[in-house]
């Protein structure tokens, strides 16, 4: 099963990788951009049975640093159906 867990820095924390995205997107001649924060897309394949909370507890023990990132879990409703 497809999961996908967003990990982003918290508001206040330095974005130093954000800033340098910023800056060479003006230098590039972009305008109209006020900030830039980036962050991570980690994607895990999962067995059938692996639960919501065994997911948080990857987030929290490894995946995020939840002392200065958050955290977003998706998990499709239905993976597997024709569109």
């Amino acid at each position: 099963m497809k999961t996908r867990v967003y990990v982003t820095l918290k508001n206040g924390v330095l974005d130093p990788q954000g800033k340098a995205i910023h800056h060479a997107l003006e230098g590039l001649g972009f305008s109209g951009v006020n900030d830039v924060r980036a962050g991570k897309l980690i994607e895990l394949d999962l067995a059938e049975g692996v639960s919501d909370e065994d997911v948080e507890a990857m987030c929290r023990k490894l995946l995020a640093n939840t002392v200065i990132e958050n955290f977003r879990i998706e998990r499709p409703e239905s993976q597997g159906a024709a569109a």
